[in-house]
């Protein structure tokens, strides 16, 4: 069997008296796309960060291409590329020099892919940092992560605050990262439309715990919304079996429920009512009824 280019066990990390990190396992295999989701707070730049070597491990195990990245860290970070949505670069250089200077600490640079993707972000090579934008600069960042040809591409918020091109943008590269040399992709993004469209599989972190992680097919298909009529009149939710969170008033409610849809119809149907519709639920709508950002079913009832 394939060793996993990521493989995380247990993991826990404290800062004080905060858990960031409880028992959280994680794995991450080559040529694959994961999307790292959770509210702010719940532990996805931790979790980055031990992956980077930048944290130990209170408890469990972490693994990069098989090795310890806190005791090992240079044959570790000369395999990775990474981009923090700080996107924090030197500002006195112009960017032909960053370029040079990330060249230089890899044997594996790739000079012509790094001035293709110049071009497809019309940067100046001659401007300095500091006189770019905010979105110059993160396209900048991701230059020097990617043209040295990573295994592992780790990205923590690549994409945030920045204008709806400059996103494309990155995840285009991301995508091609990927495509064209079957490496590996991990990034966190509270933007979860990006998720849903770049990700073959989808961590959400809660709380320092894994809520749900899978196949991001495998996820969607396991969660459905529903729109469901009753002939009754209800002041509160009804109690339905595997529903997560209920949204509605009086003879008509949306559900986000788990489970099979035959159980969830039985379920209505047993309260006098019935599925008018059903679809597979967005990530979105997953992490809201899993984080807890929605009224959950037992509250509400």
């Amino acid at each position: 069997m394939e060793q996993p280019v990521v493989d995380v066990t247990g993991l826990s990390r404290s800062f004080a008296h905060k858990t960031a990190l409880d028992g959280v396992s994680f794995s991450a295999a080559a040529g694959q796309v994961y999307g790292l989701v959770g509210s702010n707070g719940a532990g996805k730049t931790t979790l980055l960060k031990h992956l980077l070597g930048l944290l130990r491990a209170t408890s469990g195990s972490v693994r990069v291409f098989g090795l310890d990245p806190v005791r090992d860290p240079a044959a570790v970070l000369g395999r990775i590329g990474y981009l923090s949505e700080e996107h924090e670069l030197p500002e006195w250089m112009r960017v032909d020099e960053l370029m040079r200077y990330t060249q230089a600490f890899h044997p594996t640079w790739d000079t012509a892919y790094a001035r293709e993707l110049l071009d497809t972000f019309a940067l100046d090579p001659a401007k300095k940092i500091k006189e770019l934008s905010k979105g110059m600069r993160a396209q900048a960042g991701l230059i020097a992560a990617v043209a040295h040809r990573p295994e592992l591409l780790i990205l923590d918020e690549p994409s945030s605050g920045l204008d709806a091109v400059v996103r494309r943008d990155i995840l285009d590269a991301i995508v091609r990262a990927v495509a064209d040399d079957g490496r590996t992709v991990i990034f966190s993004s509270h933007l979860l439309d990006e998720v849903e469209r770049m990700s073959d599989h989808v961590t959400l972190l809660h709380e320092g715990r894994v809520a749900l992680s899978g196949v991001l097919d495998d996820v969607r298909g396991a969660y459905q919304r529903s729109r469901v009529h009753f002939t009754e009149h209800f002041d509160r939710p009804p109690a339905l079996d595997t529903a997560l969170v209920t949204e509605g008033g009086g003879r008509t409610w949306s559900v986000v429920h788990s489970g099979s849809i035959q159980q969830f119809r039985e379920s209505v149907s047993a309260r006098g009512g019935e599925v008018i519709e059903s679809r597979d639920a967005t990530l979105e709508e997953i992490f809201l009824a899993r984080a807890g950002r929605a009224r959950p079913q037992a509250e509400a009832a």
